[in-house]
């Protein structure tokens, strides 16, 4: 059974995927096409906070489970790309 710390990991990181897929197909298009500035606004930050939990939770559960180092930097890498942190959860089914 997998842990606490790994089962929130993975949510927070879909979450935070979908949150910044939103914040580039919707409010960005918003923002620049539809002159509608709140948009971004409101998911940058709602993007902004799930991306600073999941960093803190990648660092949790690096130190419990003793990530390789590369894991590590793979699993913050996948943060800043689209669809980066689906493609790493993968990598975490490894570890439980």
């Amino acid at each position: 059974m997998e842990s606490r710390s790994l089962s929130r990991l993975r949510l927070v990181g879909r979450l935070e995927a979908v949150s910044f897929l939103l914040l580039l197909g919707v409010a960005m298009p918003l923002k620049y096409l539809l002159d509608v500035p709140l948009a971004t606004k409101v998911f940058g930050w709602g993007h902004g906070v799930l991306f600073m939990v999941y960093c803190v939770l990648v660092l949790q559960a690096a130190v419990e489970y003793r990530f390789k180092h590369t894991l590590t930097a793979g699993l913050f890498i996948a943060a800043f790309l689209p669809f980066g942190p689906f493609f790493a959860e993968r990598r975490l089914k490894d570890v439980a």
